[in-house]
């Protein structure tokens, strides 16, 4: 499998796209500027906007807006208009968090994570589903780094992971209620595997999940089975994500370390599957 450069943008963490099928468009972000990209697939045809205040993930809405999930909160942006308005808080009052990895589920509502470490080391984030009220449940606490959210095809099986804590979990899910249960970890993947940032589910119902520390995207059975590892030419690839007229395109950012980073961090690439 090899992957092409789509789009130079060379992004600080890029993370987070999403497809807009409808509209032939692909939604990602560049998280801690805040820069939310959106590219027309057939026109090549790239707008941004830039919040200044870090951006983790999205999520598009029924009447075209974008889901932000900024520093400060959720907020509903129209591209059109620029209007920004406030939603919610999931963890309010000053906690030293920053909101990660989100998306849409099968339910409906908005499943975003957080991302933080405790005073005495341990982890801080948390997972929360959050109603179009804003109403907020905490679902999954004590995890270093929220990630990996992806749902199977029926909408019965959810995956969440932990990137600095370096497991993959999957849930029995209910697509009516959002309810979870049957908690299992199914792969535990350290620096060398490639620890598991952003996920997907592909329509064979297997696990794709990025690599961020191994420039790697591997793709799991149900089971946490290892089925195949592709290399990427980014360094710390970090969220896969299913798009095209047909759905075999594969769409992956990544983001660049100050350290070790090389002239193909940060890009956005594709491939068909």
């Amino acid at each position: 499998m090899k992957f092409d450069l789509l789009v130079p943008c060379r992004a600080e963490v890029g993370e987070s796209p999403v497809w807009d099928g409808p509209a032939n468009r692909l939604w990602w972000v560049d998280g801690p500027p805040g820069i939310l990209y959106r590219l027309d697939l057939e026109t090549r045809a790239l707008a941004h906007w830039t919040f200044g205040r870090r951006l983790g993930s999205i999520a598009l809405t029924p009447d075209n807006r974008v889901l932000l999930a900024l520093r400060d909160g959720l907020h509903l942006f129209d591209p059109h208009t620029e209007e920004l308005v406030f939603l919610v808080h999931p963890e309010p009052g000053g906690v030293d968090n920053f909101l990660n990895d989100g998306k849409v589920g099968p339910d409906g509502a908005f499943w975003i994570g957080s991302a933080g470490i405790a005073p005495d080391g341990g982890p801080a984030g948390a997972l929360y589903r959050v109603l179009p009220d804003g109403t907020v449940t905490k679902r999954v606490s004590e995890v270093f780094t929220s990630n990996g959210l992806a749902w199977s095809a029926d909408g019965k099986t959810m995956i969440h992971s932990d990137s600095r804590g370096q497991w993959i979990d999957r849930y029995r899910f209910d697509p009516a209620t959002g309810e979870m249960s049957q908690r299992r970890r199914i792969a535990t993947p350290g620096p060398a595997d490639g620890r598991p940032d952003g996920g997907a589910f592909d329509r064979d119902d297997c696990y794709w999940s990025a690599g961020v520390s191994a420039g790697c995207v591997n793709r799991y059975a149900m089971d946490g089975t290892l089925l195949a590892r592709y290399p990427m030419p980014a360094l710390a690839p970090t969220m896969p994500c299913f798009g095209g007229p047909d759905m075999r395109h594969l769409f992956v950012t990544s983001l660049r370390r100050k350290d070790d980073a090389t002239d193909a961090c940060g890009h956005l690439y594709w491939t068909t599957t």
